[in-house]
């Protein structure tokens, strides 16, 4: 009986620093990788300067778009959609999408490079046109 009792205490130990563990891991993962996911004047909003890091979406707009000739990168004004006189301004530095285009959808992952100073993506995908789907 004694045994019984002393294996059943050795089972809950086990499965309670397991449970522990996964907690741990599944804490430390979603802290870790977890980005906002905002529109251009939801971030305008919050506060560009107090994201540490971010997901936008928003339009390429004409006016502020600089590709170097010398480097591989863009700079542009991002858009809002639906308030397209709201704008931040976006450094990538990597390779730009064919599809990337004045008033094209974009999205741009990274954080701000100063106060006041805009936003560095070090990610930068363009939503599929319409001409390709079905």
């Amino acid at each position: 009986m004694a045994q019984r009792s002393s294996q059943r205490i050795v089972y809950i130990i086990a499965f309670a620093l397991l449970a522990a563990g996964l907690a741990g891991l599944v804490v430390s993962g979603v802290s870790k990788d977890s980005v906002y996911f905002l529109n251009v004047s939801e971030a305008l909003a919050k506060g560009i300067d107090n994201l540490d890091k971010a997901r936008l979406f928003g339009t390429v707009k004409a006016e502020g778009l600089h590709q170097s000739e010398d480097t591989v990168g863009v700079t542009f004004l991002l858009a809002d959609s639906e308030r397209p006189e709201q704008t931040i301004e976006v450094t990538y530095q990597g390779a730009v999408p064919d599809t990337f285009q004045p008033g094209a959808e974009v999205i741009v992952e990274g954080s701000p490079h100063g106060p006041h100073s805009g936003f560095s993506a070090h990610t930068l995908m363009t939503k599929c046109p319409s001409k390709y789907s079905q």
